[in-house]
């Protein structure tokens, strides 16, 4: 799927997508209609010597190639990054793997569920049920990430082959794609394991849904005296104090048992408080708080939806974010639009998905006369991939020839080198789609209010919310709102490259930094729009926060649907536990999905420049980026193939895909293919440790059970199977199953029972592979997350944060300001 998904972005190439005999097992996949579309199919069998010709054929042609595949079988099948630089040195070669192609997990399977159980995920969404111990989330968070980054990696090795004239090998893997979801908790654990006299991380609420952190009031989850759940999104102080008045509780704040709300003092008033406003929204019904958000912009709450209802949000509606499509093979499907529109509509028209080899012979004909040079054409290439493939015709001025000057890059320097990128936006969800461009080389200058960005102040440990989201940035603080604040941002943007601007709707304009107004001063802009809504419409000037899109898109109730089926003062508070689980954890939330939206975005925009063929202004948005993420659930049409849903205990979707105990920790199994059966039954039927303990039917005689000799008995038997299964787990530690089954190749790893932030922090070998050094005026030297891809050529950077307005002085220098200027700018507080 992350392949898929990282080629459906491109798909405006002539993506060829190359399935095994039999078709790629995502056409099972509900998603099958919207993220196979687009592509041509081919079937290749890469045993056979004549399809392996073709397959030659179509890479001499392609500009990259995609691979799903892990290290050692891409090897195997000659599809390694060596084997693949060997054809061309233009080809840009993708590999996506689970874990990468280096470090001590490097050969493990690389399905989702086994990434999220080793990196701790599971652990942190524990609060999704009310038994100890993990929990399984069901959103795709590893597999969006990897997708996403692998086209950021795409994407700048095309901008740099178009000065360098080379290729290169580039690595994109679910465990640093999960990775840049996470807002601040890698620096919540950092903290605490420097100061744990000082600082501690908690939970946001007891387990009985009583607050413990002042965020659990402005993200209020509660329902509606008609029954129906709202998510509060009030963080900024302005919002959060519009909330307080709405609710009639301002005379709170005048009242000295009341002093310092909303950082309360003991844990009675801090339950006080929010039983309070739970019962002011139960007050009203959705209609009387619908009236309010329509009336008053600085007040949003998002209904919960789940599965397909993301496409009926009025602003998605709006925006046309949702077509029906005609297919012959599945009828109408309707479905998402593309993620990133131009000039207010879709990037590119939707096209249906292939049947399996349905444009077979075209592709073998063109294979055939591919040239087998080691220098393929520069025009009319493509993209292919074994699972998937992206690239772009381009024409013969647009991209340089295979002959273009080597040393017209800098060997080893950062792809995006020499790009810069001027950034308008608060929090994290727009703003980290920069940071994590700053890695591959952009500079990045932010621009600031003169207090500093809000999310600097949102966690009680100073600046620390903030330390991730600014990383290799430059901070000019200003103020917008003066001639002369204007003028400087408007020099800056002519000096720039990129402007990302995610200001609610109107905000931009009223600024001086809409599209119109800085376009006049630099025509060559990449101007991307990355509000939470829209740039206008019905919610375009509504505040926006994960907690909210990730109610409004269905993340909450995918992964807590049985939440919000609560009546009493209690029940709602524990069953606010849960839905805030779903959607608030900082490690897992929205604004990490649309922040990789927002880089892919930016990406894209510069590759049409470097090529010639410069895109209006971009919009891409939270909203319409989480209906992105899932789906799987989001996609409608008839014979719609039935898709697994967790188990009531929270363990999975099936017995071969979900989290076991063990006889110390847990395990999570992932055998779900058929071909992975037999290897599963054998190794457990042929372990020593199992048969004294369990019933033979559940060991020694399980590859033989004929409930569970065929794909069709396991699933009519998966109850059977999961007690026969975990009768057997529960004879031996977690980790020496996963040592066992491993060995086996079978798909099983010890689930991580703490947060992945702070493992990979204190275990030194993971660190060393998944984490990089870096300094920041905050944290001085410490351990961040590496750079999101890796480049067999070209350089990335692990910079640090930096502080609000840090480097204003420098950057009016730089624009030709005289010292005395800049004093007297500072003295009348329009810069900072």
């Amino acid at each position: 799927m992350p392949g898929a998904l990282a080629t459906q972005f491109l798909a405006g190439a002539d993506v060829v997508g190359v399935e095994r005999p039999g078709g790629s097992p995502l056409r099972r996949s509900p998603a099958w209609p919207a993220v196979g579309g687009g592509r041509r199919s081919i079937i290749v069998d890469l045993h056979h010597p004549a399809d392996r010709t073709v397959l030659d054929g179509l890479l001499a042609g392609a500009d990259v190639v995609v691979t799903t595949l892990r290290p050692r079988t891409a090897r195997r099948l000659g599809l390694g990054p060596d084997d693949l630089a060997r054809r061309s040195p233009r080809l840009v070669s993708v590999a996506i793997t689970g874990w990468g192609s280096a470090g001590p997990w490097a050969d493990l399977k690389g399905y989702e569920a086994l990434v999220m159980a080793k990196l701790g995920m599971f652990h942190a969404k524990r609060r999704l049920v009310s038994r100890p111990g993990p929990a399984y989330s069901s959103v795709a968070y590893a597999t969006w990430g990897a997708a996403h980054t692998a086209v950021q990696g795409i994407v700048a090795a095309l901008v740099e082959r178009a000065s360098s004239g080379r290729g290169q090998h580039v690595e994109a893997d679910l465990v640093r794609g999960a990775s840049m979801i996470d807002t601040w908790s890698w620096f919540e654990h950092l903290v605490a394991v420097r100061f744990p006299d000082a600082y501690r991380t908690v939970e946001a609420t007891t387990p009985a849904g009583d607050p413990v952190s002042a965020l659990v009031y402005p993200l209020l989850v509660a329902p509606t005296r008609d029954g129906h759940w709202l998510q509060f999104a009030q963080v900024e102080p302005r919002l959060f104090a519009a909330m307080l008045t709405e609710f009639g509780l301002t005379p709170l704040l005048d009242d000295p048992k009341w002093a310092g709300l909303p950082v309360l003092a003991t844990q009675e008033l801090r339950t006080e408080l929010l039983e309070i406003m739970i019962r002011k929204v139960g007050e009203r019904t959705l209609a009387d708080w619908q009236q309010v958000f329509a009336t008053n912009p600085d007040i949003n709450a998002e209904v919960f939806t789940v599965a397909s209802g993301v496409l009926d949000h009025p602003q998605i509606r709006h925006d046309g974010r949702v077509v029906v499509l005609d297919t012959a093979e599945h009828g109408p499907v309707r479905r998402p639009t593309t993620l990133v529109h131009v000039d207010g509509a879709p990037l590119s028209p939707p096209r249906p998905a292939p049947r399996p080899d349905e444009h077979g012979a075209e592709l073998r004909a063109e294979a055939a006369a591919a040239p087998r040079s080691a220098a393929p054409r520069s025009a009319d290439r493509h993209t292919v991939a074994p699972h998937t493939a992206p690239g772009s015709p381009a024409s013969p001025a647009a991209v340089p020839t295979a002959d273009a000057d080597p040393a017209a890059s800098v060997p080893g320097g950062s792809p995006l080198a020499g790009v810069t990128i001027l950034e308008f936006g608060l929090m994290f969800a727009a703003p980290f789609g920069t940071t994590m461009l700053a890695d591959l080389g952009a500079r990045v200058i932010k621009v600031e209010t003169l207090a500093g960005d809000t999310i600097r102040r949102i966690l009680p440990f100073p600046e620390l919310g903030a330390v991730r989201v600014m990383q290799g940035k430059e901070s000019i603080a200003l103020d917008l709102g003066t001639d002369e604040g204007r003028r400087i941002v408007h020099e800056l943007a002519r000096r720039s490259d990129v402007v990302l601007q995610a200001f609610r709707a109107g905000a931009a304009e009223r600024a001086g930094v809409d599209a119109a107004t800085l376009r006049a001063v630099n025509p060559d802009l990449v101007y991307v729009n990355a509000p939470g809504y829209g740039t206008d419409g019905p919610c375009g000037d509504k505040p926006a926060y994960a907690p909210s899109i990730g109610a409004a898109t269905g993340i909450a109730l995918t992964e807590a649907p049985s939440a919000a089926n609560a009546t009493s003062l209690a029940e709602i508070k524990s069953a606010a536990v849960r839905i805030r689980s779903a959607s608030a954890v900082s490690s897992l939330q929205a604004d990490g999905l649309a922040a990789l939206g927002v880089a892919s975005a930016i990406s894209l925009g510069l590759l049409a420049r470097t090529r010639g063929r410069p895109l209006g202004p971009m919009t891409v948005t939270m909203l319409a980026t989480g209906m992105h993420a899932l789906l799987e659930q989001v996609v409608e049409y008839a014979g719609r193939p039935a898709w697994p849903v967790v188990d009531e205990g929270g363990h999975g979707l099936t017995a071969l895909y979900r989290m076991y105990p063990a006889a110390r920790g847990w395990v999570f199994l992932a055998a779900p293919a058929p071909r992975e059966w037999a290897a599963l039954a054998t190794t457990l039927a042929a372990d020593p440790a199992v048969e004294p303990a369990t019933d033979p039917l559940a060991a020694a005689r399980l590859a033989a059970d004929p409930r569970f000799a065929t794909a069709a008995g396991r699933a009519e038997h998966d109850h059977e199977l999961a007690v026969a299964l975990g009768r057997i787990f529960a004879t031996r530690p977690a980790a020496e199953w996963e040592q066992r089954l491993t060995a086996a190749d079978v798909g099983c790893v010890q689930v991580t029972e703490m947060d992945a932030e702070l493992q990979l922090q204190t275990d030194p070998v993971l660190a060393a592979e998944y984490a990089s050094p870096a300094v920041s005026p905050i944290c001085d030297d410490h351990l961040r997350m590496g750079p999101p891809v890796r480049f067999s050529r070209s350089a990335t950077r692990s910079p640090g944060g930096c502080l609000a307005g840090e480097h204003t002085e420098a950057l009016l220098r730089e624009l030709g300001y005289a010292d005395e200027e800049i004093k007297a700018l500072r003295a009348r507080a329009v810069v900072g």
